[in-house]
């Protein structure tokens, strides 16, 4: 029997928040202030940014900086004063219909909570920016959780605080093969890969998403497809 979802963990980077290169510019900006990467090839060291999108950003630094630990709080810091200078720059923007494809979650009668790599401060900035607080149910960052993606922590985080009754009802969503494995790791019963970001179809089916979409809009289609909505929503 198909237990019905009562939670969705959506990304933010990718998913909802259009990326289109930022978080890339933003650690190379980062990079380069703090030398973090300078004992591997930059070319290695973006390669490596783009295989672990999605992966708490202390994290990712910790790695650049050979297990420095406070070199890689640096560049952390160095990476969210970045990004927010880029998006005081550039502006942010949703990936063309997350909102309402929010908004139609929660008009099915589940509850929303976004997840994110960025440390709160930069979570925060975006929430603002799209003027999403009144949107979602809760917003978490690895800070918030205990450890980052791919540890299903940020998800079982959200269950726990939204009073979710089983990991069997909540959905995970987002664009890289760490938010898949986050997903998988926490016993979701439905995750979902999109390629609005970072991976392809093959590295997101690969770390076991049970569909990759085209973008978060194919979510509530693909929900009622499977009979994951509520009986109420759904009749």
């Amino acid at each position: 029997m198909t237990t019905p979802l009562e939670l969705v963990v959506l990304d933010m980077a990718g998913t909802t928040v259009l990326d289109d290169g930022v978080v890339e510019q933003a650690f190379q900006r980062a990079a380069e202030r703090t030398g973090v990467a300078d004992r591997m090839p930059w070319a290695e060291a973006l390669d490596y940014v783009r295989v672990t999108m999605g992966q708490s950003k202390i994290d990712v630094f910790t790695h650049l900086a050979g297990g420095d630990v406070v070199a890689a709080e640096r560049a952390t810091a160095a990476f969210e004063g970045a990004y927010a200078e880029i998006v005081a720059e550039q502006g942010v923007s949703e990936i063309p219909g997350a909102a309402d494809a929010i908004q139609g979650l929660k008009d099915a009668g589940l509850k929303v909570v976004l997840t994110t790599g960025f440390a709160p401060v930069t979570r925060e900035a975006l929430l603002d920016g799209l003027g999403w607080r009144g949107l979602i149910d809760l917003a978490l960052s690895p800070v918030d959780a205990g450890r980052g993606r791919p540890a299903p922590d940020l998800v079982l985080s959200a269950l726990l605080r939204t009073q979710t009754s089983s990991v069997a009802a909540v959905a995970v969503v987002g664009d890289t093969v760490s938010d898949v494995e986050s997903g998988r790791r926490a016993g979701a019963g439905f995750v979902a890969g999109v390629l609005t970001g970072a991976h392809d179809r093959p590295a997101l089916s690969g770390a076991g998403a049970d569909a990759v979409l085209s973008d978060i809009t194919a979510l509530r289609d693909v929900l009622v497809q499977r009979e994951l909505l509520p009986l109420v929503a759904a009749s």
